[in-house]
């Protein structure tokens, strides 16, 4: 008998789904997949509305599962378990060993990848494989050696080195900015803000800067950090970026600063593994270089 064309809901709706329903908390599903709330939010109420029916109960300050939910969460969880332990068992049987990393998109492109040639003429015998992901990696469910994650660090059972800490920056093209002379803040407000998926950070930065009469939510928000700097350098408003994503841009002059100062972030760049194999040499080996690359710069 033919099979009949399977007709899933998107895997990133039901990734969502179904952390948000094991956390029962739509902050701490988001922290899991490095997520924003309001992006696993979205994703469950689109796959509310494919599926035609409510998941949650949305009380006042909590969530509750429905009687659909209720029923699709545990069918669900397992088969996520089943294509984790698939996907382990195919590594095994066909791979020859090698180091599999995790990074989140942005810093990948523009501060691991051009390092990576270095780490392979130290280390010849690793080969390594790089995965791009903006979500956060379960080292006991996910064919992952080592992450590089962005967030507060302290992830129990995970073994965190702290790669580099993170300031933001209000950068454009030279063209907006004079030449590369700076503006004068208040001259924000003939210019496009561009966004991260931070939102206060532009409030706070205006707030400290001591600057009235500019929207903080207005301009443009980009998912991806990358994209963000990139449409600053080609002239599209003023970013604030984060510094390490915005360096090889304000080395090119590609980018220059629009004004002096910076603003902390809460957030630094971690270098992490499963806490039972932090000393497996070839782990081992990634850790040190890494560590020793962000000291040198």
């Amino acid at each position: 008998m033919k099979r009949r064309p399977r007709k899933l809901p998107p895997l990133n709706a039901l990734r969502a789904f179904e952390a948000a329903a094991r956390h029962l908390s739509f902050k701490r599903a988001a922290a899991e997949l490095a997520v924003t709330p309001a992006a696993v939010s979205h994703q469950v109420r689109a796959l509310e509305a494919e599926l035609g029916v409510p998941l949650f109960a949305r009380l006042h300050r909590a969530l509750a599962l429905t009687r659909a939910g209720a029923r699709f969460l545990p069918g669900l969880t397992d088969a996520f378990d089943r294509l984790n332990d698939a996907a382990h068992a195919l590594r095994a049987r066909t791979h020859a060993p090698r180091l599999v990393l995790s990074v989140v998109p942005s810093f990948g492109a523009n501060w691991l990848v051009p390092r990576l040639g270095a780490f392979r003429a130290k280390h010849r015998t690793i080969d390594l494989e790089v995965l791009s992901s903006a979500e956060l990696v379960d080292f006991a469910r996910d064919p992952v050696d080592v992450g590089i994650r962005f967030g507060p660090g302290g992830w129990p059972g995970v073994r965190a080195d702290l790669l580099l800490g993170e300031e933001y920056v209000a950068v454009a093209s030279p063209k907006l900015v004079r030449g590369g002379r700076g503006l004068r803040p208040d001259e924000l407000r003939r210019h496009t803000l561009l966004h991260d998926e931070s939102p206060d950070a532009w409030r706070a930065w205006l707030e400290g800067a001591g600057v009235r009469g500019v929207d903080p939510e207005r301009g443009v928000v980009f998912s991806d950090s990358s994209q963000l700097v990139a449409a600053a350098a080609s002239g599209q408003g003023v970013a604030l970026a984060r510094k390490s994503l915005a360096a090889p841009y304000l080395r090119a002059r590609t980018l220059v600063r629009a004004f002096q100062g910076s603003l902390p972030s809460e957030f630094a760049y971690w270098v992490v593994c499963a806490e039972s194999r932090a000393d497996e040499p070839a782990i081992r080996a990634f850790r040190t270089w890494v560590l020793c690359a962000a000291r040198e710069g």
